[in-house]
């Protein structure tokens, strides 16, 4: 079960460390508009080995630009003619060490969005997250160079707002957004209902349980697929539904996931190279240090020649996380037997089975009044974290030792408000998930893995 936190992440920062944080809270601050230019780490850090541990302890149109923060003004300047956002923008990254060409989508991001949209896609990423563990993990993933993690992290906005529309489209309309359009009379419509709806439905992949580490599973049934049964558009709309919802399942100090590959039966049929390419570009540019551990459960003989394409695909740091299992004994090693449920030969009586959505099953999201009440409360809550922490990196940076102290106890206070104000505000942006019906993502953030049995499971999500 989790204890401390692991090295590099919150909680568990070298002196090293903290100060790469603050440097790439630097630069993402300018990137939201802000004119930091005084602000330079000491330079007695500039050779700091930050990643040494510490001791143990698709290119679519916008459709709205609605987030967290609410509707930019498309009035506004473009983030172009920003003085602050410009003084980042000359920052790039290598082509031998820009895999998916991050450095190209970077500088359209701040060619194509405001600062605030920016802004707005970050701290809709966040969630009930703190944004600095969100930040950390754009700094592990770039080995802690700071204009490296900062191009990742800036890509990836883009990806969140302008290509998939994770908050304003995925999560926003959920199941009940495809129980519509399934029953439309536009055979587009439809077919993209029914795609998303058959997958939840099989149960292709789904979250239960936890591992030894206390990471939420996500176990993928790999012969319910069928090459061609659903278009990219609709593998990738679930894929990213799939990975949003497990972050809300994530409790401080876990901050990754493990995917159960289950092989059984598995056939060329069920081989399907579009989607497995997503996914591994999803874990290494979109969503870095997510992965926990990947267990590929009884792959048969078939799968080693596939195998040898897809390992040519992962970074060296995702495939080291990947393990075959070929047994109960093999699973065992990494989640507890009563927690292996019995389709995969473990004890606990458990089966996957879909709850569909219910008439009016979000009543508060038709609710605009509040909800905007509520998106201005959280905007001036981390308008607040932004300034705390300016005035936390300026007091640290000139050894101001009081001064720093003080303003990381209010910026701590802050952070655990803005994680308590997005439960509340969870339901009014939010479509309700399977998890919700099923009584495992809880109100206030609460998380309950294990909701029909009598273990201890409960936790607070962020």
């Amino acid at each position: 079960m989790p204890g401390e936190p692991a090295p590099g992440t919150v909680g568990n920062l070298t002196p090293e460390q903290e100060v790469k944080l603050k440097e790439f809270w630097v630069l993402t601050l300018k990137v939201f508009g802000l004119t930091l230019d005084e602000l330079e780490a000491p330079p007695s850090t500039a050779t700091s080995d930050a990643a040494t541990p510490a001791p143990a302890q698709d290119k679519k149109k916008p459709k709205s630009r609605w987030g967290i923060w609410g509707r930019a003004d498309d009035d506004d300047s473009k983030s172009g003619s920003s003085s602050a956002t410009a003084s980042v923008a000359s920052i790039s990254v290598g082509d031998g060490d820009d895999k998916y060409g991050q450095s190209k989508e970077f500088k359209q991001a701040l060619e194509d969005m405001k600062p605030e949209e920016i802004r707005t896609a970050f701290w809709s990423m966040v969630k009930g997250d703190n944004p600095d563990a969100l930040l950390l993990r754009f700094l592990r993933a770039r080995k802690w160079d700071t204009k490296k993690a900062l191009v990742m992290l800036i890509s990836t906005m883009r990806w969140r707002l302008l290509e998939m529309h994770v908050d304003d489209d995925i999560m926003f309309n959920g199941e009940a957004s495809a129980v519509k359009m399934s029953q439309s009379s536009d055979p587009k419509e439809k077919k993209k209902g029914d795609d998303f709806l058959t997958q939840m439905r099989l149960g292709k992949s789904f979250l239960h349980g936890v591992d030894r580490a206390g990471r939420p599973i996500c176990v993928v049934r790999v012969r319910l697929h069928k090459a061609g049964d659903q278009d990219n558009e609709g593998l990738e709309r679930f894929t990213v539904y799939t990975i949003e919802t497990a972050r809300l399942l994530l409790a401080s100090p876990v901050e990754t996931a493990t995917i159960v590959f289950d092989m059984t039966d598995f056939g060329m049929a069920n081989m399907d190279y579009a989607p497995v390419k997503f996914m591994i570009k999803c874990f290494e540019a979109n969503y870095p240090e997510s992965l926990g551990a990947v267990l590929i459960h009884k792959a048969p003989w078939l799968f080693s020649s596939i195998w040898s394409v897809i390992k040519g695909w992962l970074d060296p740091v995702v495939a080291a996380k990947i393990h075959f299992t070929k047994n109960r004994q093999d699973l065992e090693k990494f989640i507890h037997s009563n927690q292996i449920m019995k389709e995969l030969e473990g004890d606990e009586d458990w089966e996957y089975k879909y709850v569909e959505v219910p008439e009016n099953e979000n009543p508060k999201m038709a609710d605009k009044e509040t909800r905007d009440t509520l998106l201005a409360e959280r905007q001036k809550l981390a308008k607040e974290i932004q300034d705390t922490t300016v005035e936390w990196i300026r007091a640290s940076f000139k050894n101001e030792s009081d001064a720093a102290s003080a303003a990381e106890q209010k910026r701590n206070g802050l952070i655990d408000q803005l994680r308590k104000h997005y439960w509340v505000l969870d339901p009014y942006v939010r479509a309700r998930s399977l998890y919700d019906r099923l009584n495992i993502v809880q109100g206030g953030g609460k998380i309950n893995f294990y909701p029909d049995s009598q273990k201890e499971s409960g936790s607070t999500a962020a």
